[in-house]
């Protein structure tokens, strides 16, 4: 006979209770731990270029890349996303003659 690994109270719960809604939400919170643990990894990985290291350090941080080379910022995205303070330098400059320059020239 098999045993279910749920705790007691969500055994016994009729569907819909506050335990099985409990149960979801907690699942739902260790994904998005897990998935955001797996988004850090992937901002310091040396296998994705500089840009998407620091696409991936925007979003999980909510925030646009300063376009100042002497910003707070410009080190802590280097040391968290594992590139030099030039690559970091770089990456404004890049997305800026990327908008200036019609798609197909370059």
């Amino acid at each position: 006979m098999a045993f279910s690994r749920q705790p007691y109270e969500l055994a016994s719960a009729p569907p819909g209770s506050a335990a099985e809604h409990r149960d979801k939400v907690q699942r739902a919170a260790q994904e998005r731990a897990a998935m955001r643990d797996s988004e850090i990894e992937a901002q310091a990985s040396p296998v994705r270029d500089p840009r998407e290291r620091i696409e991936i350090w925007e979003r999980l941080h909510a925030l646009h890349l300063p376009r100042s080379p002497g910003h707070v910022l410009v080190k802590v995205i280097a040391r968290q996303t594992r590139l030099t303070i030039s690559q970091v330098h770089q990456e404004p400059q890049r997305r800026a003659e990327g908008l200036t320059a019609p798609k197909g020239i370059l």
